[in-house]
């Protein structure tokens, strides 16, 4: 289930934000408590999509135990061309189990069918193949690779760009319809 962030959720989002393996990965550190509490008060205001720059965050959180097990979010990132961008992260001891499949695919229903994005990308590091496969069973494309570009901890970088545009991906029938808004773009 995808909720809204909501303050008591610090705890449980350090609980994998913290991660090494996750820290690379995300957009802002956060290996200490209080970055992480500032992170969840970024991600509780992500509520809603008006202009460029704008971003919606969800917490993926499992119905039956009510626990946050990960995130997903959509920045709308150029209104001219309606694009998209997503971004996730899951708790590496939650990832394998098809948590993170079913709150993108329910994330890219609501990027195209309520917020009538025409193009959504992903840039994600070379070396995860996870996500590599993930993208892939999604129905996304790659569309660039790039070697060696960045410099993050003494380690050159490989970037993956893929992407998917609104005529080719299939609404899932799992997600509740919302009333349609015009256009974003």
């Amino acid at each position: 289930m995808l909720r809204p962030f909501q303050r008591s959720d610090v705890a449980a989002v350090a609980r994998y934000h913290t991660l090494p393996s996750v820290q690379r990965y995300v957009v802002r550190p956060t290996r200490y408590p209080e970055e992480v509490a500032g992170a969840v008060d970024i991600m509780c205001g992500h509520t809603a999509l008006q202009r460029p720059g704008d971003t919606i965050s969800a917490a993926i959180v499992r119905q039956v135990e009510q626990d946050l097990i990960g995130q997903v979010s959509l920045h709308w990132s150029d209104a001219t061309a309606s694009q998209g961008e997503v971004r996730f992260v899951i708790d590496p001891a939650r990832a394998g189990n098809g948590y993170l499949s079913e709150a993108l695919s329910a994330l890219f229903d609501v990027a195209f069918g309520h917020f009538r994005i025409h193009r959504l990308f992903v840039k994600c590091e070379g070396r995860n193949h996870h996500t590599v496969k993930l993208m892939q069973k999604l129905g996304m494309r790659l569309e660039a690779h790039y070697r060696e570009h960045a410099l993050f901890q003494g380690e050159w970088d490989e970037e993956l760009h893929f992407a998917i545009l609104d005529r080719e991906w299939q609404a899932s029938s799992k997600v509740r319809p919302l009333p349609l808004r015009g256009r974003v773009a």
